[in-house]
């Protein structure tokens, strides 16, 4: 199993907005080999920093299959529009992935 999470600062205000691009965008992701479940996850508010934390968590059967996504038609679709829109988040997103070592 591999998770790929990118992490997301959204400026303050922002939250209803980037939420909603997410829960509006035409996702493709199931027809993709591999893929398991996706979630976005909202976290804690830094007020210091005037952002609150968001992760795009996706599970997949393996890396190769993240991999071989992220080289497809469908990811550069939905990701064609990135960054033309109104500014809703502090930078880029930083990117992680993880690989299974234990689970249920």
């Amino acid at each position: 199993m591999y998770i790929a999470m990118n992490r997301f600062k959204v400026l303050k205000g922002s939250e209803t907005d980037f939420e909603n691009v997410w829960k509006n965008r035409n996702s493709t992701l199931h027809e993709m080999n591999g893929f398991r479940t996706f979630h976005l996850l909202r976290g804690p508010v830094n007020e210091a920093e005037n952002y609150t934390l968001y992760a795009s968590h996706t599970v997949w059967e393996s890396e190769d299959d993240f991999v071989a996504w992220t080289k497809s038609q469908n990811f550069r679709d939905s990701h064609k529009s990135a960054g033309t829109g109104k500014v809703m988040t502090a930078g880029h997103p930083v990117f992680e992935g993880f690989s299974a070592v234990e689970g249920a």
